[in-house]
């Protein structure tokens, strides 16, 4: 297990000894930007100009770029490449030097004006090698602020949606006893009253819940698995009543495959049975269906009975506050749970929102 664990540790640091392609490109262009000038004032030929300032130029950005593996750890990482930049500036000058004048160097160095010249190179040397490692320092220093801006956006992200998966389930969790309950509390009814369909109910109701009851935390359900569960409610509902309850689900063969909150529609269904029809003399239908806004892409899921409709009085329950922010928590700010009255009697709601639907 050694080898692979060292070999990343090894690529780093050589990494490190060596500068970036974008480094490279800069220096190259101004090398050739600046052999053009001297060779044009100083009359010597392009190549000769280009071979010593290429060097020069080579040289300092390679110590530039070494300093950050081999400086000490007491001496700060900006101060060192400056350091190796002024070290390496005057030694690169005269390894130029001593390269073009082989055996005639001593000469060189004793004429005055070759001298000057010699010592005017390792002055530019020195003021543009600053110059370019103040400005790539400058550069580093900014994309490192990237990075760390976009890291802390990812990391605040990351924590958005898991704070928002978390409230998911904490809602979701506080509807499945509403839901257990009320459905068990039908099923008392039909018991007392000594109904000869109390049998064939209570069996469908277990074949109902041991195919809902996987669904109450599943992650991936679907407006189309929320639409098969709802019609086995409303069967079984209409065994419990079958001359007070009609209802009719429409076909949505497009939410197939469009993720939907878990047993939302199925408590709007079940508020529709239990405070309209149930509490209504003559009992009434329910029709549940969705719908897409060609225009605006919205998409609409609806529950819509005429039972005795909406009481004054009445307050939003439990499982509608968590229904809507549930929806909120799939869809955005934007989805909403929107109530209406029918006329002559009745509810209609509405849950509203934008989600992308398969091709």
């Amino acid at each position: 297990m050694t080898p692979p664990l060292s070999t990343p540790a090894v690529s780093a640091g050589a990494r490190r000894l060596l500068p970036t392609a974008r480094q490279v490109l800069v220096v190259a262009l101004f090398t050739l930007g600046l052999s053009w000038i001297l060779h044009l004032l100083s009359g010597t030929s392009y190549l000769g100009v280009f071979g010593r300032i290429g060097f020069i130029g080579a040289a300092l950005l390679m110590a530039y770029a070494a300093a950050e593996a081999l400086r000490p750890r007491w001496l700060p990482l900006g101060a060192a490449r400056l350091l190796a930049v002024v070290l390496a500036a005057p030694v690169a000058a005269l390894a130029t030097a001593v390269a073009t004048q082989r055996g005639q160097f001593i000469a060189y160095l004793a004429d005055t004006q070759t001298r000057v010249g010699h010592f005017l190179m390792v002055l530019l040397a020195v003021l543009f090698g600053l110059l370019f490692s103040l400005l790539a320092m400058r550069s580093e220093r900014k994309e490192r602020e990237r990075a760390d801006r976009l890291q802390a956006e990812l990391e605040k992200n990351t924590l958005a949606r898991e704070l928002v998966d978390a409230r998911l389930r904490l809602l979701q969790a506080q509807i499945e006893p509403h839901f257990l309950f009320n459905t068990l509390a039908n099923v008392e009814a039909l018991v007392a009253t000594g109904s000869a369909n109390a049998g064939p109910v209570l069996r469908h109701l277990i074949a109902y819940l041991r195919a809902a009851m996987p669904r109450l935390h599943d992650a991936d359900a679907t407006l189309a698995t929320e639409l098969q569960l709802v019609r086995a409610y409303l069967e079984l509902m209409r065994l419990r009543m079958p001359d007070r309850l009609q209802f009719t689900v429409l076909d949505a063969a497009w939410a197939g495959s469009l993720r939907f909150p878990a047993m939302a529609l199925l408590t709007l269904v079940e508020n529709a049975v239990r405070h309209g029809i149930d509490p209504a003399l003559e009992g009434g239908s329910i029709e549940v269906g969705a719908s897409v806004a060609a225009a605006s892409g919205e998409i609409t899921v609806w529950v819509s009975d005429t039972g005795v409709g909406m009481s004054e009085t009445a307050q939003p329950g439990t499982g509608l506050a968590n229904l809507r922010s549930r929806l909120q928590g799939c869809y955005g700010a934007g989805a909403r749970l929107v109530l209406h009255e029918v006329a002559p009697h009745g509810m209609r709601a509405e849950l509203c929102f934008t989600a992308p639907l398969a091709a």
